[in-house]
This record gives structure tokens, C-alpha cells and sequence, in this order.
């Protein structure tokens, strides 16, 4: 018999996270880590578990989530966002309430990119009179 799972994609920034709920007893690794000791902060890990919150379903799901790309915390916000795409996929009926916490939606803000004549995006090189 095939094993019972359900997948979410999110993205923020340059992060993408892919991730796995099976039914279980509550492990949550990302990139083959525990939760806690890859994103190192408890604020990152607070948000990583905001869907699990909001939607009651804490110590009901293992969550596997493989990310790449940006920083610890663009990392953290496609987590949630692919949590929360997943538990929908579990049960349709906690849309609603992802969908009010703000978990579904993506995050439109991006790095703006370096324009020429500046060491930065808006960055200018330092000015001296003489």
C-alpha cells in the first residue's frame, strides 16, 4: 500500500520550500534537520509553526520540508506558506482559517536590482567636493 502524503510548495524571496506531511506524531525537519536546530532562532521557528497553531493540528502530522535558496529567514517563510498549501491538501476545511491568518498568500517583496552608476540599488558612490 502507497504511503498517505501530502505536499506543499512555498516561496518568499529566493527561497523555495517543498513540503511533505505524513500523518504521525509531530517531527518537523528541514533539510533532514530538526526544526529547531536549522533555523536556530525561536522567533524562525515560531513562524515555521504558525500553521500547525492556527489550525490545531500540532502532534498530528511529521513534516519534512527540503528548502533552498536565500537566507534563513526568506527560508522560514516558505515553509509556513508550503505548510500551509499542504495542510490544505490534508483538509479542505482549514482553508478558511489559513486563509485569514494570511499564510496562502505570497509575498511579493523582492530585492530590487542594482542599477549602473550605483555601488547598490539606490546605494550612490560617496561624494567629495574636491
Amino acid at each position: 500500500m502507497a504511503k498517505v502524503h501530502f505536499y506543499g510548495t512555498g516561496r518568499r524571496k529566493d527561497a523555495v520550500a517543498r513540503v511533505f506531511l505524513v500523518p504521525g506524531e509531530g517531527k518537523f525537519l528541514i533539510n533532514n534537520k530538526p526544526a529547531a536546530e536549522y533555523l536556530k532562532r525561536k522567533t524562525l521557528e515560531m513562524v515555521v509553526n504558525q500553521p500547525l497553531e492556527v489550525t490545531g493540528t500540532q502532534g498530528k502530522f511529521d513534516v519534512h520540508a527540503k528548502v533552498e535558496g536565500g537566507g534563513l529567514s526568506g527560508q522560514a517563510g516558505a515553509v509556513r506558506m508550503g505548510l500551509a498549501r499542504a495542510l490544505i491538501e490534508a483538509d479542505p476545511n482549514l482553508r478558511p482559517s489559513l486563509k485569514k491568518a494570511g499564510f496562502l498568500t505570497r509575498d511579493p517583496r523582492m530585492k530590487e536590482r542594482r542599477k549602473y552608476g550605483l555601488k547598490k540599488a539606490r546605494r550612490a558612490p560617496q561624494f567629495s567636493k574636491r
